[in-house]
């Protein structure tokens, strides 16, 4: 055997390896594939009110990546229930999918089908709210325009009218306390700027993929139905927890009413809006969040709200308001939250900086004990990536001497 074929035997070899973590580094979450955790029928089935509702009938939804099923850690690869061991079982809710993690540190206390897809309706609007907030000047003064009021007749809105002119904090107001559509059409337009109302959709997906919310897609910017418009419920964490990093979005959310300022146009006289969301005016600790509905997508639901020192988020898609509304729902899960220990912890919300192909299905492990993502030493991401590239260029290399010395043998040298 050539000494050169030796060593592309032996570089093959390695290469194939399989991937090795240390104990206790975050790769140890990686026993099982995202494949492994996700096949079967969920052995917990999320709990549900009996006797069965209703639901309509949804487009099909894409095809979900067993990788992408099991980001925030391999416990949360399940359509069923997920939980730690030992702890109370979750209150009986009409949602389809749910979640609730700690808003400060993104620990998952728990969820049913957490990466399952969902259609969104109006929560959509947080994502238009992460995308644009942070780059609009909240005192600008904008001209509503013609296009800005073409939505779905009878649909939510604040009552913004032709030539009327509103500050950007008036149409935040709108959005989150009303959940106006014409509001979103008018803010999405703002952001999107040369764009128009299609460049601000497409910053709301390109909000989302840097969020690492990668089951949602935004159609509409007001959330109203629009082909191949969907979400999950993890995804609705990520961007809600991305919303309440803004102090701005904090003041909004957790506005109970607020003045929409008479206009020249039309002579329309200035009036109030109350917000909507019912958890901001029912539960205690509330910190606001956002409801919505449509027929297609039935009730979904975000909502904050702080108790003892700890926040805690939870957000739910396709509940039925019987026999109780969304955010009554999404209470009773806080209250499920609130009472676990602190370290009842099955996965994570994978922050931006760290969603990425080779660490977000791996950042939290199912159980009680909460794993760090940025701490560790991962010989499997050393071995995956780094050892091949090291292993070819020295073959490379060795190649290239071998053949020069055959080379001067072959001149006499």
């Amino acid at each position: 055997m050539t000494r050169g074929l030796l060593i592309l035997r032996v570089a093959s070899a390695v290469l194939v390896l399989p991937s090795v973590t240390m104990a206790g580094a975050p790769g140890a979450a990686m026993a099982r594939t995202p494949a492994q955790a996700r096949a079967g029928t969920p052995s917990r089935p999320c709990p549900a009110p009996n006797p069965p509702v209703a639901r309509p009938t949804h487009p099909a939804p894409p095809p979900l990546d067993p990788a992408r099923a099991a980001v925030g850690g391999p416990a949360l690869a399940t359509a069923g229930l997920v939980t730690t061991s030992g702890v109370a079982e979750p209150p009986e809710v009409t949602a389809t999918s749910w979640l609730v993690a700690d808003l400060t540190s993104g620990a998952v206390l728990g969820g049913c089908g957490p990466h399952e897809y969902g259609v969104p309706a109006s929560v959509q609007k947080l994502l238009l709210a992460a995308a644009v907030l942070p780059h609009l000047d909240p005192h600008q003064i904008i001209e509503v325009t013609e296009s800005d009021l073409d939505f779905e007749p009878g649909s939510s809105a604040v009552g913004l009218v032709r030539g009327g002119r509103y500050s950007v904090e008036t149409l935040w107001l709108g959005l989150m306390l009303n959940s106006g559509n014409d509001a979103a059409n008018v803010l999405a337009r703002l952001g999107g700027g040369i764009g128009g109302q299609a460049g601000g959709v497409a910053a709301m997906n390109a909000e989302a993929a840097r969020l690492g919310a990668y089951q949602t897609h935004a159609a509409t910017p007001s959330g109203l139905d629009g082909p191949g418009q969907y979400t999950s419920a993890y995804d609705l964490a990520l961007i809600a927890r991305a919303c309440f990093a803004h102090a701005d979005f904090r003041r909004y959310a957790g506005a109970k009413m607020a003045e929409v300022p008479a206009q020249a146009a039309n002579n329309t006289k200035g009036y109030p809006i109350w917000n909507d969301n019912q958890l901001l005016h029912r539960y205690p600790g509330a910190l606001g969040g956002k409801t919505g509905y449509t027929d297609l997508a039935r009730h979904s639901f975000v909502g904050a709200a702080e108790r003892n020192g700890r926040t805690l988020l939870v957000t739910l898609l396709g509940a039925e308001s019987q026999p109780a509304p969304g955010w009554q729902q999404g209470a009773a899960l806080l209250d499920w939250g609130f009472g676990l220990p602190a370290d009842a912890t099955v996965g994570q919300l994978v922050p931006p900086a760290q969603a990425d192909s080779r660490n977000q299905v791996s950042s939290a492990a199912g159980g009680a004990t909460r794993v760090r993502p940025e701490r560790g030493f991962r010989t499997d991401w050393l071995l995956g990536t780094v050892a091949p590239v090291i292993l070819v260029g020295t073959l490379l290399v060795l190649l290239l001497l071998q053949r020069r010395r055959a080379a001067r043998r072959r001149d006499g040298r």
